[in-house]
């Protein structure tokens, strides 16, 4: 059941819904701001559309470079699988 959850980002308040627990929605909502703030104080204007639109590119660079590694993990189980799987029957 998803709840209503009050969250601030860049100084705005702004109401989400979400299924997860307050804890989980208060620790995106920490990760979101600790990233705008960290690129934030890297830049020398503090214009909010490039510094969102920076953190949005960077998270999702981690994103897809997480999701590889996971297609990466998955491939190599199942070959450790198929092999265990014929040692078995040697």
């Amino acid at each position: 059941m998803k709840k209503t959850h009050a969250v601030t980002v860049l100084g705005r308040e702004i109401s989400v819904r979400s299924s997860a627990p307050a804890e989980k929605v208060a620790a995106v909502e920490k990760f979101v701001n600790d990233r705008l703030l960290t690129i934030g104080s890297a830049l020398k204007n503090g214009d909010a559309q490039l510094v969102l639109t920076l953190a949005l590119l960077n998270t999702a660079e981690e994103l897809l470079e997480l999701s590889s590694k996971h297609e990466r993990d998955a491939a190599l189980e199942s070959r450790m699988l198929d092999i265990i799987g014929k040692l078995e029957t040697a």
